[in-house]
């Protein structure tokens, strides 16, 4: 009987189908992980962040006089819906770190001589007219321009400026005063989706000062209040070049006996 005759095989011309299938999976998969990396729980990186901070100054790895460089800026990574310094248009982190023991302990000198003791430490930003100070009615006020620690349109304070602020800082926490800090500037319009208009940067920046002061300058967080003037407290025209840059500006404002009394006052102790 004679044999069937093989057919001979077709050659299969869509098998480069497969190893295109399986390439397209895993790069596919390649992508899925490294979208997963790239958007970690942004919230407790933030934690964790702080928390080490916090840690490490409590241990005195952190000098009390040494700068705490903000976590994050502009777009950082947020430790909750609130965040800490350097977010400056978010809402106060809800937890805060103060140096244990009692401010006011130390013989508590009168206004003439914190400005006296302040004027030796600060004569050279004086000098450049970076810090004013002026003693009123309300009490004492420590004035940092704009040009001295602030980039235009920003609320965050330079990096090498903060070592002025812990100079004050260290000088004025022992004493007990209570400290007003005021966020002004001239009456340029700003419109940005961070600042709307000089309400929110004056406010923002006014923030900024007072969180570093409780973070960094163990500022008890009772002895202190922040406010934004805008634009509607000058203290020299705005007609003038000069005049607007002594507008732009933070005072720090240690309130006297009769500006104290004027203050709320916690009803529950």
């Amino acid at each position: 009987m004679a044999r069937k005759k093989k057919h001979p095989e077709h050659v299969n011309h869509e098998r480069w189908l497969v190893s295109y299938a399986d390439f397209i999976t895993l790069l596919f998969a390649f992508f899925v992980v490294m979208f997963a990396a790239s958007n970690s729980d942004q919230k407790k990186a933030g934690k964790i962040a702080q928390a080490v901070q916090v840690a490490f100054k409590e241990m005195a790895v952190f000098t009390p006089t040494g700068k705490v460089v903000p976590l994050f800026d502009e777009g950082g990574l947020p430790s909750d819906t609130k965040n800490v310094i350097g977010n400056t248009h978010s809402a106060f982190d809800s937890t805060q770190f103060v140096a244990s023991g009692k401010q006011g302990e130390a013989a508590k000198k009168t206004i003439t001589e914190v400005k006296k003791e302040l004027e030796g430490l600060l004569k050279e930003q004086i000098a450049k007219q970076n810090v004013r100070l002026a003693e009123d009615s309300r009490g004492l006020t420590v004035s940092l321009a704009e040009t001295g620690f602030f980039d235009p349109g920003s609320a965050v304070m330079h990096s090498e400026s903060l070592a002025v602020v812990d100079r004050i800082a260290a000088t004025l926490q022992p004493l007990g005063y209570s400290l007003r800090v005021e966020g002004h500037t001239d009456n340029t319009p700003i419109h940005t989706a961070q600042f709307p208009s000089n309400w929110e940067l004056s406010t923002a920046r006014a923030t900024f000062v007072l969180q570093y002061l409780i973070s960094n300058g163990n500022v008890s967080p009772q002895h202190l209040s922040a406010v934004g003037y805008g634009e509607y407290r000058p203290v020299a025209s705005n007609s003038t070049l000069e005049g607007r840059g002594a507008n732009r500006r933070v005072d720090l404002v240690v309130l006297g006996a009769v500006a104290e009394k004027e203050e709320p006052q916690n009803a529950v102790k």
